[in-house]
C-alpha cells in the first residue's frame, strides 16, 4: 500500500512540472511587430488611386490567423522612388520602429524607371541608382536591427493590356530591375520575393483596369500569399 501511495505522489509531482502551454490547443500567441517600406504597392492603392488594403495589411491578417498579435506600421508612399526610401531610413520614425521589428518588407524601385520610360537612354543609370539606394537602405536596416528579418518584393509586369508589340519591348526591363533587386537581396542576406509569375496566372483579375498598374484586392492578396511562403519558413524562431 505505501509503494503504490508513493507511486501515486510522484505521478502527481511529474503532472504538476508539465507546463500548462503543453496542454493548450493551438498555437501560443505571440507578439511581433512588423514594418512596411515601400511605394504605392507598400501603401495599397487600388487600380482606381484609392487606397485601401494593400499586401502589407494582408500579411497582417496572415500573422493573425497564425495566432500572433501584431504591431503594424506602414511607411509606404505612392509614386516613391528608392532614393526617397533611402533618405526615410535617417527619420527618428522609421528608426525607431525598424530597431523593434521583427519583420520588413520592402517593395521599391519601379518608379525610379517607370518616368523614364519616355528616355530610355537614362534607364541604365537609374538601373544602377536603384542598386546602390536598395544596398543602403538594406545595410541601413541591418545596423539598425541586425535580427529582423527582412522581404525584399521583385515586381510583376503592370503592362498586361497593352499591344503585344509593346509588351515585348518592356517584359526585358521589367526582367532587369528584379534582376538587380534580388542581386541586392542576396547579397544583403536578405529573402527575395518574386511575384511576377503568380500575378500573370490572371492579369484580368489582378490588374483590372487596363489604365492603371495597380492591383485589385484579390492582387493584393496573391502577392502577400508569396511574401507568406517565405514567412511561414521562418516566424517559428521568435
Amino acid at each position: 500500500m505505501l509503494k503504490k501511495i508513493l507511486f501515486s505522489l510522484i505521478l502527481f509531482a511529474l503532472f504538476l512540472s508539465i507546463p500548462v502551454s503543453a496542454f493548450a490547443k493551438g498555437p501560443v500567441k505571440k507578439n511581433i511587430d512588423y514594418v512596411a517600406l515601400g511605394d504605392s504597392l507598400a501603401a495599397g492603392t487600388t487600380p482606381y488611386n484609392e487606397i485601401d488594403k494593400g499586401y502589407a495589411e494582408f500579411l497582417v491578417e496572415r500573422f493573425e490567423q497564425s495566432q500572433y498579435t501584431v504591431g503594424f506600421k506602414n511607411f509606404g508612399v505612392p509614386g516613391y522612388t528608392s532614393t526617397n526610401v533611402l533618405h526615410d531610413m535617417t527619420r527618428f520614425d522609421v528608426q525607431t520602429k525598424i530597431r523593434e521589428a521583427e519583420y520588413v518588407t520592402i517593395d521599391i524601385g519601379a518608379n525610379d524607371i517607370l518616368r523614364l520610360l519616355n528616355t530610355p537612354d537614362k534607364i541604365p543609370q537609374a538601373l544602377e541608382e536603384v542598386s546602390a539606394n536598395l544596398f543602403g537602405i538594406l545595410g541601413a536596416i541591418e545596423r539598425l536591427n541586425p535580427s529582423a528579418k527582412v522581404y525584399v518584393m521583385g515586381y510583376y509586369f503592370p503592362f498586361p493590356h497593352l499591344p503585344e508589340e509593346q509588351q515585348q519591348a518592356l517584359i526585358p526591363l521589367l526582367d532587369r530591375l528584379n534582376q538587380v533587386i534580388e542581386k541586392v537581396a542576396v547579397m544583403n542576406n536578405d529573402t527575395f520575393i518574386p511575384t511576377s509569375k503568380a500575378i500573370a496566372k490572371d492579369y484580368e483579375t489582378f490588374l483590372p483596369n487596363p489604365t492603371n498598374i495597380h492591383l485589385s484586392t484579390e492582387g493584393y492578396q496573391i502577392i502577400a500569399k508569396e511574401f507568406w511562403k517565405k514567412i511561414d519558413k521562418s516566424k517559428n524562431d521568435y
